[in-house]
């Protein structure tokens, strides 16, 4: 959800601020079981591309391009700890100038559960 509110919040702002020459805003999501194991769902806007530099520090705690008072910098770093952590997955992204941006999220089809975990606690 996290990843999707971003890309919600990229286009409301390139648009607000003239920044792209977007006629019509698209985030396009695609989900797909890319072998027996993993399930990939992939997140991609047409805004404004995300510069390199930024795309190095996108999942670092409290790192954020939001205007102060617009984002604490935790979501990404959340969302790669859950994917990646909990689940076992990965987290990237992927943008070129001037084509928007892409998340792809990868996690297992099934998890081993935790012989640690306390059922009906």
């Amino acid at each position: 959800m996290n990843v999707l509110s971003n890309a919600i919040d990229a286009l409301e702002e390139s648009l607000a601020n003239n920044q792209a020459q977007i006629t019509s805003p698209t985030i396009t999501i695609h989900t797909e079981q890319v072998d027996t194991d993993q399930i990939e769902i992939r997140i991609a806007d047409n805004g404004l591309s995300i510069p390199e530099s930024v795309r190095q520090r996108l999942f670092d705690p409290f790192f954020t391009t939001k205007p102060v008072g617009k984002g604490t910098g935790m979501g990404l770093s959340i969302s790669y700890q859950i994917v990646t952590e909990k689940h076992g997955g990965s987290l990237s992204c992927t943008s070129e100038p001037g084509e928007g941006a892409e998340f792809k999220i990868r996690v297992p089809v099934r998890q081993e559960v935790s012989k640690n975990v306390a059922i009906g606690v």
